[in-house]
């Protein structure tokens, strides 16, 4: 009994290191579940900091080649005049994730005070590690209370 519990503990074990990790092998439409469930923790990770004024902590989630050319004052003057709604977020969802060759786009919905807001990400992989590249402004809607 006790090989057969052996047994089945090793070709668990075998069987979940045979499986590829999120971002090797990006095939170019939607993203894999596991794809997506990275990304959204890798931008959260991001939106939180933003919304903690940890410019530092927001600043690594960016690719190593934002990093290399945008030093923290201009980022946090970037994130200060154009993506205020990040800061003071209310919350947010992310909708559709797709890989289009080297780049991931994920769009997110951000809630900022009476305003919804549609941003398009695009991430890429440096190895094995995501990099946000860009956050797009591509809509927003003014919500009235009546």
């Amino acid at each position: 009994m006790q090989r057969i519990i052996a047994l089945c503990a090793v070709v668990l074990l075998l069987a979940g290191c045979s499986q590829n990790a999120p971002l090797e092998d990006l095939a170019d439409g939607n993203c894999t579940i596991a794809l997506a469930e990275l990304v959204d923790k890798h931008i959260s990770g991001q939106i939180d900091a933003l919304a903690d004024k940890d410019w530092e902590l927001a600043h690594s989630f960016a690719s190593d080649n934002f990093q290399a050319n945008v030093s923290i004052d201009d980022f946090i003057l970037i994130i200060g005049t154009q993506y205020g709604m990040l800061i003071e977020n209310k919350g947010y969802q992310f909708n559709e994730c797709t890989v289009d060759g080297d780049t991931i786009k994920q769009e997110v919905s951000v809630l900022s005070g009476e305003q919804k807001f549609s941003l398009t990400y695009n991430l890429t992989v440096n190895g094995s590690t995501l990099g946000v590249e860009s956050a797009i402004v591509s809509e927003f809607v003014t919500q009235i209370n009546i």
